[in-house]
Protein backbone atom coordinates (compact mmCIF):
# COMPACT_ATOMS: atom_id res chain seq x y z
CA UNK A 1 0.00 0.00 0.00
CA UNK A 2 1.32 3.30 -1.33
CA UNK A 3 1.58 6.13 1.66
CA UNK A 4 0.29 9.12 1.85
CA UNK A 5 2.44 12.13 3.12
CA UNK A 6 1.56 15.71 3.93
CA UNK A 7 3.08 18.72 4.81
CA UNK A 8 2.72 21.92 6.38
CA UNK A 9 5.13 25.47 6.89
CA UNK A 10 4.26 27.47 9.47
CA UNK A 11 5.76 30.85 9.15
CA UNK A 12 5.87 32.15 12.67
CA UNK A 13 6.44 35.79 14.21
CA UNK A 14 9.63 33.38 16.25
CA UNK A 15 10.13 30.49 14.78
CA UNK A 16 9.61 28.52 11.10
CA UNK A 17 8.82 25.22 10.87
CA UNK A 18 8.31 22.33 8.18
CA UNK A 19 5.99 19.55 9.00
CA UNK A 20 5.45 16.50 7.22
CA UNK A 21 2.39 13.89 8.49
CA UNK A 22 2.14 10.40 7.40
CA UNK A 23 -1.61 9.31 7.00
CA UNK A 24 -1.65 5.58 8.70
CA UNK A 25 -4.36 2.72 8.66
CA UNK A 26 -6.86 4.47 11.09
CA UNK A 27 -6.59 7.82 8.68
CA UNK A 28 -5.18 9.73 10.97
CA UNK A 29 -1.75 11.86 10.50
CA UNK A 30 0.88 11.10 12.65
CA UNK A 31 4.18 13.44 12.16
CA UNK A 32 7.01 11.24 11.07
CA UNK A 33 9.42 15.10 10.59
CA UNK A 34 9.88 18.11 12.27
CA UNK A 35 12.54 20.74 10.92
CA UNK A 36 12.83 24.08 13.11
CA UNK A 37 14.62 27.71 12.02
CA UNK A 38 14.86 29.87 14.66
CA UNK A 39 14.53 32.91 11.82
CA UNK A 40 12.78 35.56 14.44
CA UNK A 41 11.14 37.44 11.59
CA UNK A 42 9.31 40.00 14.33
CA UNK A 43 13.26 41.11 14.84
CA UNK A 44 12.88 42.37 11.39
CA UNK A 45 9.80 44.43 11.30
CA UNK A 46 10.60 48.32 10.40
CA UNK A 47 9.58 51.22 12.10
CA UNK A 48 7.19 51.89 9.36
CA UNK A 49 5.54 48.45 9.62
CA UNK A 50 7.18 46.64 6.69
CA UNK A 51 9.80 43.69 6.93
CA UNK A 52 13.11 44.18 6.21
CA UNK A 53 15.14 43.29 3.03
CA UNK A 54 17.03 41.33 5.74
CA UNK A 55 13.92 39.76 7.05
CA UNK A 56 12.44 39.05 3.48
CA UNK A 57 16.48 36.88 2.68
CA UNK A 58 15.55 35.17 6.06
CA UNK A 59 12.13 33.92 5.13
CA UNK A 60 12.91 33.02 1.30
CA UNK A 61 16.31 31.20 2.55
CA UNK A 62 14.34 28.85 5.26
CA UNK A 63 11.64 28.34 2.71
CA UNK A 64 14.19 27.51 0.34
CA UNK A 65 15.51 25.14 2.94
CA UNK A 66 12.47 23.25 3.57
CA UNK A 67 11.32 22.81 0.09
CA UNK A 68 14.72 20.98 -0.32
CA UNK A 69 13.32 18.54 2.45
CA UNK A 70 9.41 18.54 1.14
CA UNK A 71 11.01 17.37 -1.81
CA UNK A 72 12.05 13.77 -0.50
CA UNK A 73 8.64 12.90 -0.11
CA UNK A 74 6.17 12.63 -2.44
CA UNK A 75 3.44 15.00 -1.01
CA UNK A 76 -0.51 14.50 -1.30
CA UNK A 77 -0.35 17.80 -0.11
CA UNK A 78 1.82 20.75 0.60
CA UNK A 79 0.22 23.88 2.89
CA UNK A 80 2.29 26.86 3.75
CA UNK A 81 0.66 29.18 6.22
CA UNK A 82 1.82 32.93 8.40
CA UNK A 83 0.76 34.64 11.14
CA UNK A 84 1.22 37.54 13.19
CA UNK A 85 4.49 39.29 11.88
CA UNK A 86 3.82 38.66 8.33
CA UNK A 87 -0.45 39.23 8.86
CA UNK A 88 0.89 42.68 10.49
CA UNK A 89 3.55 43.40 8.15
CA UNK A 90 2.71 46.32 5.75
CA UNK A 91 3.97 45.17 2.60
CA UNK A 92 2.57 41.78 3.21
CA UNK A 93 1.44 41.28 -0.29
CA UNK A 94 5.31 42.08 -1.97
CA UNK A 95 6.10 39.56 0.32
CA UNK A 96 3.44 36.48 -0.84
CA UNK A 97 4.61 37.41 -4.35
CA UNK A 98 7.89 37.48 -3.16
CA UNK A 99 7.37 33.87 -1.77
CA UNK A 100 5.54 32.78 -4.72
CA UNK A 101 8.01 33.66 -7.13
CA UNK A 102 11.34 32.41 -5.61
CA UNK A 103 9.91 29.29 -3.74
CA UNK A 104 6.31 28.19 -5.38
CA UNK A 105 4.46 28.62 -2.43
CA UNK A 106 0.90 29.93 -2.20
CA UNK A 107 1.45 31.44 1.30
CA UNK A 108 -1.62 31.81 3.33
CA UNK A 109 -1.71 34.32 6.04
CA UNK A 110 -3.66 33.34 8.39
CA UNK A 111 -6.64 36.10 9.90
CA UNK A 112 -6.34 36.41 14.05
CA UNK A 113 -9.62 34.84 14.54
CA UNK A 114 -8.19 31.86 11.95
CA UNK A 115 -4.61 31.29 14.07
CA UNK A 116 -7.31 31.41 17.37
CA UNK A 117 -9.75 28.83 15.80
CA UNK A 118 -7.10 26.47 14.57
CA UNK A 119 -5.29 26.70 17.86
CA UNK A 120 -9.34 25.43 19.45
CA UNK A 121 -9.73 22.65 16.83
CA UNK A 122 -6.60 21.12 17.51
CA UNK A 123 -7.25 20.62 21.36
CA UNK A 124 -11.01 19.43 20.73
CA UNK A 125 -9.55 16.91 18.77
CA UNK A 126 -6.65 15.70 20.61
CA UNK A 127 -7.96 15.57 24.42
CA UNK A 128 -11.04 14.51 26.10
CA UNK A 129 -11.51 18.32 27.71
CA UNK A 130 -15.16 19.14 27.22
CA UNK A 131 -14.51 23.32 28.65
CA UNK A 132 -11.46 25.04 28.56
CA UNK A 133 -9.13 28.13 27.67
CA UNK A 134 -6.73 27.65 25.09
CA UNK A 135 -3.92 29.72 25.00
CA UNK A 136 -1.37 29.71 22.36
CA UNK A 137 1.53 32.40 22.32
CA UNK A 138 3.20 33.20 19.50
CA UNK A 139 6.52 35.43 19.02
CA UNK A 140 4.06 38.69 17.72
CA UNK A 141 1.20 37.24 19.00
CA UNK A 142 -1.46 35.45 21.48
CA UNK A 143 -4.62 33.60 20.66
CA UNK A 144 -6.62 32.76 23.88
CA UNK A 145 -10.37 31.32 23.19
CA UNK A 146 -12.83 29.23 24.99
CA UNK A 147 -14.89 26.58 24.33
CA UNK A 148 -17.68 24.51 26.06
CA UNK A 149 -19.03 21.19 24.93
CA UNK A 150 -16.03 21.16 22.88
CA UNK A 151 -17.52 23.89 20.46
CA UNK A 152 -16.06 26.96 19.90
CA UNK A 153 -17.59 30.01 22.38
CA UNK A 154 -15.42 33.26 22.28
CA UNK A 155 -11.59 34.03 20.64
CA UNK A 156 -9.16 36.83 20.71
CA UNK A 157 -5.61 37.17 19.60
CA UNK A 158 -3.68 39.63 21.57
CA UNK A 159 -1.19 41.74 19.25
CA UNK A 160 2.10 41.08 21.90
CA UNK A 161 4.16 37.95 21.65
CA UNK A 162 6.95 36.17 23.53
CA UNK A 163 9.08 38.64 21.66
CA UNK A 164 7.37 41.77 21.66
CA UNK A 165 6.86 41.65 25.22
CA UNK A 166 10.53 41.03 26.10
CA UNK A 167 11.59 43.91 23.81
CA UNK A 168 8.60 46.31 25.13
CA UNK A 169 9.23 45.37 28.80
CA UNK A 170 13.06 44.14 29.52
CA UNK A 171 15.96 46.45 28.80
CA UNK A 172 18.18 43.49 29.12
CA UNK A 173 18.06 40.25 27.74
CA UNK A 174 16.74 39.11 31.71
CA UNK A 175 14.18 41.39 33.38
CA UNK A 176 14.98 43.22 36.85
CA UNK A 177 11.71 42.81 39.30
CA UNK A 178 10.54 45.96 38.93
CA UNK A 179 9.74 45.29 34.99
CA UNK A 180 8.75 41.59 35.74
CA UNK A 181 5.98 43.18 38.00
CA UNK A 182 5.32 45.36 35.28
CA UNK A 183 4.54 43.29 32.69
CA UNK A 184 2.63 41.26 35.09
CA UNK A 185 0.21 43.66 35.49
CA UNK A 186 -0.34 44.66 31.83
CA UNK A 187 -0.87 41.00 31.19
CA UNK A 188 -3.22 40.86 34.00
CA UNK A 189 -5.15 44.15 32.76
CA UNK A 190 -5.10 42.88 29.14
CA UNK A 191 -6.54 39.82 30.03
CA UNK A 192 -9.21 41.07 32.39
CA UNK A 193 -10.18 43.65 29.52
CA UNK A 194 -12.13 40.24 28.55
CA UNK A 195 -15.17 39.50 30.42
CA UNK A 196 -15.71 36.16 29.13
CA UNK A 197 -12.20 34.97 30.73
CA UNK A 198 -12.91 36.04 33.93
CA UNK A 199 -12.99 33.09 36.78
CA UNK A 200 -13.88 30.55 34.67
CA UNK A 201 -12.26 27.37 36.85
CA UNK A 202 -12.02 25.72 33.46
CA UNK A 203 -8.85 24.24 32.42
CA UNK A 204 -6.12 26.64 30.76
CA UNK A 205 -4.87 24.84 27.57
CA UNK A 206 -1.02 25.80 26.62
CA UNK A 207 -0.34 25.65 23.11
CA UNK A 208 3.22 26.29 21.06
CA UNK A 209 6.72 26.13 22.17
CA UNK A 210 7.17 28.35 25.20
CA UNK A 211 4.16 25.75 26.57
CA UNK A 212 6.02 22.97 25.38
CA UNK A 213 9.29 24.24 26.95
CA UNK A 214 7.33 25.28 30.51
CA UNK A 215 6.52 21.72 30.82
CA UNK A 216 9.59 20.14 29.80
CA UNK A 217 11.24 21.89 32.70
CA UNK A 218 8.91 21.25 35.03
CA UNK A 219 9.40 17.46 34.39
CA UNK A 220 12.98 17.66 34.42
CA UNK A 221 12.57 19.09 38.04
CA UNK A 222 10.51 16.46 38.99
CA UNK A 223 12.34 13.48 37.44
CA UNK A 224 9.09 12.82 35.75
CA UNK A 225 8.69 8.94 35.52
CA UNK A 226 6.52 8.74 32.56
CA UNK A 227 7.33 9.57 28.77
CA UNK A 228 5.27 12.34 26.72
CA UNK A 229 4.23 15.98 27.04
CA UNK A 230 0.89 15.86 25.39
CA UNK A 231 -2.30 16.56 27.84
CA UNK A 232 0.59 16.98 30.92
CA UNK A 233 -0.95 18.43 33.97
CA UNK A 234 0.24 21.45 36.24
CA UNK A 235 -1.30 23.10 38.67
CA UNK A 236 -0.35 26.56 39.97
CA UNK A 237 2.24 26.06 42.76
CA UNK A 238 3.95 24.66 39.59
CA UNK A 239 3.52 27.30 37.69
CA UNK A 240 4.91 29.52 40.33
CA UNK A 241 7.63 27.73 41.32
CA UNK A 242 8.74 27.04 37.72
CA UNK A 243 8.77 30.65 36.77
CA UNK A 244 10.19 31.68 40.16
CA UNK A 245 13.57 28.95 39.58
CA UNK A 246 13.53 30.20 36.10
CA UNK A 247 13.63 33.74 37.42
CA UNK A 248 16.67 33.15 39.42
CA UNK A 249 18.90 32.02 36.61
CA UNK A 250 21.65 34.13 34.79
CA UNK A 251 21.40 33.89 31.33
CA UNK A 252 24.52 31.16 31.20
CA UNK A 253 22.80 29.27 33.22
CA UNK A 254 19.05 29.40 31.91
CA UNK A 255 20.31 28.34 28.36
CA UNK A 256 21.85 24.66 29.86
CA UNK A 257 18.14 24.09 31.47
CA UNK A 258 17.60 20.80 31.02
CA UNK A 259 14.34 20.85 28.75
CA UNK A 260 14.21 24.23 27.47
CA UNK A 261 15.09 25.57 24.62
CA UNK A 262 18.84 27.27 24.00
CA UNK A 263 16.94 29.38 21.77
CA UNK A 264 13.79 30.03 24.22
CA UNK A 265 16.30 31.11 27.17
CA UNK A 266 15.54 34.83 26.29
CA UNK A 267 12.12 34.25 25.86
CA UNK A 268 10.79 32.09 28.41
CA UNK A 269 9.72 34.03 31.18
CA UNK A 270 7.52 36.24 29.45
CA UNK A 271 5.69 33.60 27.88
CA UNK A 272 5.82 31.43 31.54
CA UNK A 273 4.38 34.91 32.51
CA UNK A 274 1.77 34.95 30.12
CA UNK A 275 0.10 31.26 30.98
CA UNK A 276 0.60 32.24 34.45
CA UNK A 277 -1.31 35.97 35.13
CA UNK A 278 -3.94 34.18 32.70
CA UNK A 279 -4.37 30.99 34.97
CA UNK A 280 -5.05 33.37 37.81
CA UNK A 281 -7.59 35.86 35.68
CA UNK A 282 -9.47 32.22 34.88
CA UNK A 283 -9.08 31.23 38.17
CA UNK A 284 -7.85 27.45 36.13
CA UNK A 285 -8.89 24.56 37.77
CA UNK A 286 -4.85 23.47 35.88
CA UNK A 287 -3.02 23.95 32.99
CA UNK A 288 -2.94 21.13 30.65
CA UNK A 289 -0.31 21.12 27.69
CA UNK A 290 -1.89 20.29 24.37
CA UNK A 291 1.24 19.50 21.90
CA UNK A 292 -1.28 19.59 18.76
CA UNK A 293 -1.54 22.86 18.05
CA UNK A 294 -2.02 25.22 14.67
CA UNK A 295 -0.29 23.04 12.30
CA UNK A 296 -2.30 20.30 13.71
CA UNK A 297 -5.77 22.42 13.26
CA UNK A 298 -5.31 22.90 9.77
CA UNK A 299 -5.12 19.55 8.87
CA UNK A 300 -7.69 18.59 11.66
CA UNK A 301 -9.96 20.85 9.02
CA UNK A 302 -8.77 18.99 5.85
CA UNK A 303 -9.61 15.91 7.29
CA UNK A 304 -13.06 16.66 8.69
CA UNK A 305 -14.26 18.31 5.22
CA UNK A 306 -16.66 15.53 4.28
CA UNK A 307 -17.94 14.55 7.70
CA UNK A 308 -20.06 17.68 8.00
CA UNK A 309 -18.28 19.08 11.26
CA UNK A 310 -14.73 19.59 12.33
CA UNK A 311 -15.01 17.49 15.33
CA UNK A 312 -14.27 13.88 15.87
CA UNK A 313 -17.22 12.50 17.31
CA UNK A 314 -15.09 10.74 20.15
CA UNK A 315 -11.39 11.35 20.35
CA UNK A 316 -10.07 8.65 22.50
CA UNK A 317 -12.14 6.53 20.65
CA UNK A 318 -10.65 7.70 17.45
CA UNK A 319 -7.40 6.72 19.66
CA UNK A 320 -8.43 3.48 20.63
CA UNK A 321 -9.08 2.37 16.97
CA UNK A 322 -5.53 3.45 16.04
CA UNK A 323 -4.13 1.31 18.68
CA UNK A 324 -6.24 -1.78 17.60
CA UNK A 325 -4.85 -0.95 13.55
CA UNK A 326 -1.37 -0.13 14.65
CA UNK A 327 -1.26 -3.42 16.57
CA UNK A 328 -3.52 -6.19 14.73
CA UNK A 329 -5.91 -6.59 17.13
CA UNK A 330 -8.77 -9.22 17.28
CA UNK A 331 -11.63 -7.11 17.08
CA UNK A 332 -14.25 -10.12 17.23
CA UNK A 333 -11.84 -11.59 20.11
CA UNK A 334 -12.20 -8.14 22.12
CA UNK A 335 -15.72 -8.01 21.23
CA UNK A 336 -16.08 -11.55 23.16
CA UNK A 337 -14.07 -11.03 25.96
CA UNK A 338 -15.90 -8.04 26.68
CA UNK A 339 -19.09 -9.50 26.47
CA UNK A 340 -17.62 -12.05 28.98
CA UNK A 341 -15.68 -9.32 30.89
CA UNK A 342 -19.04 -7.32 31.87
CA UNK A 343 -21.13 -10.36 32.83
CA UNK A 344 -18.66 -11.22 35.35
CA UNK A 345 -18.05 -7.53 36.42
CA UNK A 346 -21.88 -6.93 36.89
CA UNK A 347 -22.18 -10.15 39.31
CA UNK A 348 -19.13 -9.59 41.40
CA UNK A 349 -20.84 -5.96 41.70
CA UNK A 350 -24.15 -6.63 42.12
CA UNK A 351 -22.70 -8.99 45.36
CA UNK A 352 -20.69 -6.23 46.74
CA UNK A 353 -17.40 -7.89 46.10
CA UNK A 354 -13.90 -5.80 45.22
CA UNK A 355 -15.69 -2.50 45.97
CA UNK A 356 -16.41 -2.47 41.70
CA UNK A 357 -18.59 0.82 41.12
CA UNK A 358 -20.94 0.86 37.69
CA UNK A 359 -18.54 3.96 36.85
CA UNK A 360 -15.30 1.38 36.98
CA UNK A 361 -17.12 -0.61 33.85
CA UNK A 362 -15.93 2.00 31.20
CA UNK A 363 -12.38 1.86 32.28
CA UNK A 364 -12.38 -1.68 32.16
CA UNK A 365 -13.88 -2.01 28.58
CA UNK A 366 -11.15 0.23 27.58
CA UNK A 367 -8.21 -1.64 28.82
CA UNK A 368 -10.04 -5.21 27.16
CA UNK A 369 -9.32 -3.02 23.79
CA UNK A 370 -5.57 -3.11 23.94
CA UNK A 371 -4.66 -6.19 26.54
CA UNK A 372 -1.79 -7.29 26.16
CA UNK A 373 -0.93 -5.77 22.80
CA UNK A 374 2.56 -6.21 23.45
CA UNK A 375 2.24 -9.51 21.91
CA UNK A 376 3.01 -8.21 18.36
CA UNK A 377 6.42 -7.40 19.27
CA UNK A 378 7.33 -10.50 21.63
CA UNK A 379 5.05 -13.28 23.11
CA UNK A 380 7.50 -14.55 25.75
CA UNK A 381 7.68 -10.13 27.53
CA UNK A 382 4.07 -9.23 26.00
CA UNK A 383 3.50 -8.00 29.92
CA UNK A 384 6.37 -6.12 29.75
CA UNK A 385 5.93 -4.68 25.78
CA UNK A 386 2.43 -4.06 26.65
CA UNK A 387 3.15 -1.73 29.65
CA UNK A 388 5.93 0.03 28.39
CA UNK A 389 3.78 0.96 24.83
CA UNK A 390 0.52 2.03 26.86
CA UNK A 391 2.50 4.23 29.29
CA UNK A 392 4.64 5.94 27.23
CA UNK A 393 2.74 6.50 23.90
CA UNK A 394 0.73 9.67 23.82
CA UNK A 395 -3.36 8.37 23.65
CA UNK A 396 -4.91 11.24 22.58
CA UNK A 397 -7.91 11.54 25.12
CA UNK A 398 -5.76 10.23 28.12
CA UNK A 399 -4.34 12.60 30.50
CA UNK A 400 -1.19 10.86 31.85
CA UNK A 401 -2.74 9.14 35.06
CA UNK A 402 -5.29 7.86 33.20
CA UNK A 403 -2.88 6.52 30.39
CA UNK A 404 -0.98 4.51 33.24
CA UNK A 405 -4.12 3.58 35.18
CA UNK A 406 -4.62 1.93 30.88
CA UNK A 407 -1.45 0.39 30.83
CA UNK A 408 -1.42 -0.95 34.17
CA UNK A 409 -5.08 -3.37 33.69
CA UNK A 410 -3.90 -3.81 29.73
CA UNK A 411 -0.64 -5.73 30.99
CA UNK A 412 -1.80 -7.62 33.84
CA UNK A 413 -0.07 -11.11 35.19
CA UNK A 414 0.24 -11.29 38.25
CA UNK A 415 0.91 -9.34 41.78
CA UNK A 416 4.25 -9.43 41.54
CA UNK A 417 4.71 -7.91 38.11
CA UNK A 418 2.11 -5.56 38.89
CA UNK A 419 3.58 -4.26 41.89
CA UNK A 420 6.51 -3.59 39.89
CA UNK A 421 5.16 -1.96 37.23
CA UNK A 422 3.55 0.35 39.76
CA UNK A 423 6.39 1.24 41.76
CA UNK A 424 8.10 4.45 40.66
CA UNK A 425 3.75 5.99 40.60
CA UNK A 426 2.89 4.54 43.96
CA UNK A 427 2.64 7.77 44.93
CA UNK A 428 0.04 8.49 42.68
CA UNK A 429 -2.76 6.05 44.04
CA UNK A 430 -4.41 5.43 47.16
CA UNK A 431 -3.90 2.10 48.38
CA UNK A 432 -7.34 0.92 47.66
CA UNK A 433 -7.19 2.53 44.10
CA UNK A 434 -4.32 0.05 44.12
CA UNK A 435 -6.20 -2.59 45.13
CA UNK A 436 -9.15 -2.07 42.51
CA UNK A 437 -6.89 -1.69 39.58
CA UNK A 438 -5.41 -5.50 40.56
CA UNK A 439 -8.58 -6.77 40.48
CA UNK A 440 -9.59 -5.41 37.12
CA UNK A 441 -6.78 -6.33 36.02
CA UNK A 442 -6.86 -9.83 37.40
CA UNK A 443 -10.94 -9.89 36.34
CA UNK A 444 -9.79 -8.87 33.09
CA UNK A 445 -6.67 -11.54 32.34
CA UNK A 446 -9.41 -14.25 33.51
CA UNK A 447 -11.73 -13.33 31.11
CA UNK A 448 -9.53 -13.60 28.49
CA UNK A 449 -8.61 -17.15 29.44
CA UNK A 450 -12.18 -17.76 28.68
CA UNK A 451 -11.46 -17.63 24.94
CA UNK A 452 -7.64 -18.37 24.81
CA UNK A 453 -8.58 -20.96 21.58
CA UNK A 454 -10.40 -17.26 20.10
CA UNK A 455 -13.80 -19.74 19.31
CA UNK A 456 -16.13 -18.30 21.53
CA UNK A 457 -16.37 -21.75 23.20
CA UNK A 458 -17.76 -20.06 26.84
CA UNK A 459 -20.85 -17.94 26.10
CA UNK A 460 -22.13 -16.62 29.44
CA UNK A 461 -21.59 -17.27 33.25
CA UNK A 462 -23.52 -16.94 36.37
CA UNK A 463 -21.99 -16.29 39.72
CA UNK A 464 -23.41 -17.55 42.97
CA UNK A 465 -21.73 -17.40 46.26
CA UNK A 466 -21.87 -20.43 49.00
CA UNK A 467 -19.71 -20.52 52.55
CA UNK A 468 -17.64 -17.42 50.91
CA UNK A 469 -16.72 -18.95 48.10
CA UNK A 470 -17.47 -17.89 44.47
CA UNK A 471 -18.74 -20.38 41.75
CA UNK A 472 -18.41 -19.55 38.67
CA UNK A 473 -20.27 -21.08 36.39
CA UNK A 474 -19.65 -20.84 32.56
CA UNK A 475 -21.97 -22.19 30.03
CA UNK A 476 -20.09 -23.18 26.36
CA UNK A 477 -20.60 -24.82 22.94
CA UNK A 478 -18.18 -27.34 21.74
CA UNK A 479 -15.16 -28.63 23.35
CA UNK A 480 -14.29 -26.26 26.39
CA UNK A 481 -10.92 -28.18 27.59
CA UNK A 482 -8.18 -25.74 26.46
CA UNK A 483 -10.59 -22.75 27.85
CA UNK A 484 -11.12 -24.85 31.26
CA UNK A 485 -7.07 -25.57 31.69
CA UNK A 486 -6.56 -21.88 31.10
CA UNK A 487 -8.94 -20.11 33.59
CA UNK A 488 -8.23 -22.74 36.08
CA UNK A 489 -4.46 -21.74 36.10
CA UNK A 490 -5.34 -17.72 35.95
CA UNK A 491 -8.47 -18.34 38.71
CA UNK A 492 -5.96 -17.46 41.26
CA UNK A 493 -5.37 -14.19 40.30
CA UNK A 494 -8.81 -13.46 40.91
CA UNK A 495 -8.54 -15.06 44.21
CA UNK A 496 -6.29 -13.23 45.64
CA UNK A 497 -7.68 -10.01 44.63
CA UNK A 498 -10.62 -11.38 46.17
CA UNK A 499 -9.44 -12.98 49.13
CA UNK A 500 -12.12 -15.74 48.20
CA UNK A 501 -11.44 -19.65 46.92
CA UNK A 502 -13.06 -19.85 43.08
CA UNK A 503 -15.26 -22.94 41.79
CA UNK A 504 -15.23 -23.32 38.06
CA UNK A 505 -17.93 -25.35 36.50
CA UNK A 506 -18.12 -25.72 32.32
CA UNK A 507 -21.69 -26.74 31.46
CA UNK A 508 -23.02 -27.31 28.11
CA UNK A 509 -24.83 -24.65 26.91
CA UNK A 510 -28.76 -24.76 26.07
CA UNK A 511 -28.92 -21.75 24.87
Amino acid sequence: MSKSYYAIIDVGSNTMRLVIYLKDKSGRLREIENVKAVARLRNHLLDDGTLSEEGQRVLITTLKSFKQVAHSYDLEEMVCVATATIRQAENQEEIIKLVSDRTGFDMRILSEHEEAYYGYLAVANSTQVQEGVTVDIGGGSTEVTYFKDRKLIKSHSFPFGALTLKQDFFKKDLPTEEEFYKLRQFLLDEFKSLPWLKKKNVPLIGIGGGARNLVQVDQNLKEYPLAGLHQYKMKDSDLSFVKNYLFTLSMKKLQKVEGLSKDRADIILPATEVFHSLYDTIQASGFILSRKGLRDGVFYEQLTKDMGTSLFPNVLEESIQELISDYDLNIQQIHHVQHLSHQLFIKLHEKGLGSLKKEDWLELKRASYVFNLGDYIDSEASYQHTFYLLANRTIDGLMHVERLRLALLASFKNKTVFKQFLQPYKKWFLKDERKKLRLMGALLKFCYSLDSTRRKTVRDLQVATHDGDLHITLYCTGEWMPEEYQAEKQKKHLEKSLKRNIELSFVESKG
